[in-house]
């Protein structure tokens, strides 16, 4: 709706077209404009922790043992996704295998978040199938178990 008022050819609109171009220039504006218009300051309350927690997983160029992957190419299955951080191996989603999609990996580089900044790098994300941050490891009272179960549903029995 805003961006139709500043289209129009009357002088109060085009007066606040010009207001709205001058703060478009400032880098800081702009970004947060961007961010806003494409839902990136969308933080979903999932509780405290992490910064990221509840936002969208920056796309970060990712080194795996199969080779270098962005974090969106994780979510193309319309699964959700485990990144760790931390040393390969250590976290065991067996029972949830069929459901959510585990990969170690490293990111060389700065975490940034749009509207947010820079962040510190979390030990492990779990990433739900639209790209919101559900669980990050050592910044959250709930353990991966039951952040698995709550978001993917109860653990598969393995036999």
């Amino acid at each position: 709706m805003a961006q139709s008022v500043l289209q129009r050819g009357d002088a109060r609109s085009v007066a606040l077209r010009h207001t709205v171009n001058e703060l478009l220039s400032v880098g800081e504006a702009r970004d947060k404009i961007a961010a806003t218009i494409h839902g990136l300051d969308i933080r979903y309350d999932f509780g405290d922790g992490h910064p990221l927690l509840g936002r969208r997983m920056p796309d970060l160029d990712l080194d795996t043992t199969d080779g270098p992957l962005r974090t969106y190419a994780l979510l193309h299955a319309g699964k959700p996704a485990l990144i760790n951080f931390g040393p390969p191996g250590t976290l065991d989603i067996a029972p949830w295998a069929d459901r959510v999609h585990l990969v170690d990996a490293t990111h060389n580089g700065t975490w940034e978040l749009p509207v947010v900044g820079p962040i510190d790098a979390p030990e492990a994300v779990l990433i739900r199938p639209d790209g919101h941050v559900a669980w990050t490891a050592g910044h959250a009272d709930l353990a991966l178990a039951d952040a698995l179960s709550r978001w993917f549903g109860p653990p598969h029995r393995t036999p």
